[in-house]
């Protein structure tokens, strides 16, 4: 998995480079209308943040802790190299397919444009439901932070109903924020997300470092046992703790219009804001394994790593840290709205949605899609308000948000993985070039054998997501409903839209079936 450079030369300018950048998205269809100014830090940022390890793993500890006890620590790299595999097929499609939008129109150009759109529609309902459960991990944090945050009742579990209905109500305020930065200026989005990343990045190596000082046990723990069920279903429910964290890193791809040096910076920020997410969030549950005052008197199973801290630290340096992860909740829940805007975005200027008119209006005073980003955070919201009616849809929300996820990226690596055999990926006479005159990522001989674990990796994870297992998804009994909620939201999914494209042919005709991306006949090289 190697990427071979000649001899460096002179870089071009950078309003040359960006010139040859909108010159390529021209090529495709597409005229430049968000701004491109995201440098290479900045595009690490948009998956780092999106990634998020210090949201996602306080969030979801408890959950693999409890079902799996220290052992599920194992299925963290497991998940990892099976989310690399697929990192570097789209890594692959980020050099040639710099288009925001990218699982729509990679699986667009790879496949068909129907196949594309549902891709597409998959994604952008998975990523709306990843907001509402990125903005309900602030619950996690905030009151352990300072009482005064727990505006419900007493009890701060999310768990609870009172600590559910007060994930709800901050989870609000926050979509409020991240929306209103959305519809604000690129520099300002890129300026947050980028301090937010270097504040994680920090947090992550400081409460490492303290909680290996702070060690009870050594690594050993993680080989014993512990948990709910057998071996295998302590695995598999310990595994959705390293799916939920281990998703977005395409975001880097996402946001290639408003990147400079597309093909040459995607690929790579890809593959490095997974790689560093990855062994962060991995040093973290290590740490918190070894450092927990206890591994059997519950707290562990139902607090997580914010009992870990608040214990082991003190409860000042334990506040501190933890609001550095409210800091990247809050990085985490702008920068996965902004992917999910992004892609609605993509498929709206090609006129595949209901509204795409207004969809894909980008003011050029701000040069941001804010009515889509309005419409992602309403949506979001409103899903928000299930948490209300129980704290069940805490855990709802979020596998469903990941099984999803992974459902559209197989709809990518899939159709990559047909051409592949029938030698049509990468395609024939693949000698262009990035930005800077140097070949494009390329798996080379690597690329069947990665394409081939990416797809089963993928279809195996989507069904060990959405498998409805009562002791999960309904412990309690009476809830049928969240314990098909993975399957019913996907069906309902699928559902709608089929039936949107369906009234869609009949009310206008053949000229009114969903078209798929512009400028198709430039892909006819990946068809001979």
């Amino acid at each position: 998995m190697t990427v071979t450079d000649p001899a460096p030369s002179a870089p071009p300018p950078s309003d040359t480079a960006g010139a040859v950048a909108d010159a390529s998205l021209a090529g495709f269809g597409y005229q430049q209308e968000l701004r491109r100014r995201m440098g290479r830090y900045a595009s690490f940022a948009a998956g780092f943040s999106f990634i998020s390890v210090l949201t996602t793993v306080f969030q979801f500890f408890a959950l693999g802790y409890s079902f799996g006890g220290p052992r599920f620590f194992w299925t963290w790299p497991v998940v990892l190299l099976g989310q690399l595999l697929v990192a570097a097929c789209f890594a692959e499609l980020a050099a040639r397919l710099p288009i925001a939008g990218a699982v729509y129109q990679w699986a667009g150009r790879l496949g068909t444009p129907a196949f594309g759109w549902y891709a597409g529609w998959i994604m952008v309902i998975g990523r709306i439901v990843v907001v509402a459960a990125a903005a309900l991990a602030l619950q996690v944090v905030l009151p352990a932070v300072w009482s005064g945050f727990q505006f419900v009742g007493g009890d701060p579990s999310p768990t609870s109903t009172t600590g559910a209905a007060n994930a709800a109500l901050l989870g609000l305020v926050l979509l409020a924020l991240t929306t209103l930065l959305n519809v604000l200026d690129n520099r300002v989005l890129s300026a947050v997300n980028t301090v937010g990343v270097t504040a994680e990045i920090a947090g992550v190596v400081l409460i490492v470092t303290l909680l290996a000082t702070h060690a009870e046990r050594d690594p050993g723990i993680t080989l014993h046992t512990g948990g709910e069920g057998g071996l295998i279903t302590a695995l598999l429910v310990g595994s959705f703790t390293a799916a939920y964290v281990l998703i977005g890193f395409e975001s880097a791809s996402e946001m290639s219009e408003e990147t400079v040096n597309p093909r040459r910076t995607a690929p790579r920020t890809t593959l490095t804001a997974l790689t560093s997410s990855g062994i962060c969030g991995g040093l973290l549950l290590l740490g918190g394994l070894i450092a927990a005052p206890s591994l059997t008197d519950g707290r562990l199973a139902t607090e997580g790593l914010s009992y870990v801290l608040t214990s082991t630290l003190g409860d000042g340096l334990g506040r501190v840290l933890l609001a550095d992860v409210a800091l990247a909740v809050c990085a985490a829940t702008l920068a996965i709205q902004t992917s999910a805007t992004r892609m609605l975005y993509s498929m709206a200027r090609d006129g595949v949605l209901p509204r795409s008119r207004q969809l894909a209006r980008v003011p050029r005073r701000t040069g941001m899609p804010g009515t889509a980003a309005a419409v992602v955070g309403v949506c979001a919201a409103l899903l928000l308000l299930l948490n209300l009616a129980s704290p069940q849809a805490f855990l709802a929300i979020g596998t469903t948000c990941i099984a999803m996820v992974y459902l559209a990226y197989a709809m990518v690596t899939g159709p990559m993985l047909v051409r592949r055999l029938r030698g049509e990926w990468p395609p024939p006479g693949d000698d262009e070039r990035d930005e800077l005159g140097r070949p494009l990522f390329s798996l080379g001989r690597w690329g069947l054998p990665v394409n081939v674990l990416a797809v089963g990796y993928g279809l195996f994870m989507t069904v060990n997501l959405s498998w409805p297992r009562a002791a999960v998804y309904d412990p309690e009994g009476g809830h049928w409903y969240f314990q098909w909620f993975t399957v019913l939201v996907l069906a309902a999914t699928v559902a709608t839209g089929a039936a949107y494209r369906r009234h869609r042919r009949r009310a206008s005709g053949p000229a009114g079936s969903v078209p798929g991306p512009p400028a198709r006949e430039r892909d006819d090289r990946l068809r001979s």
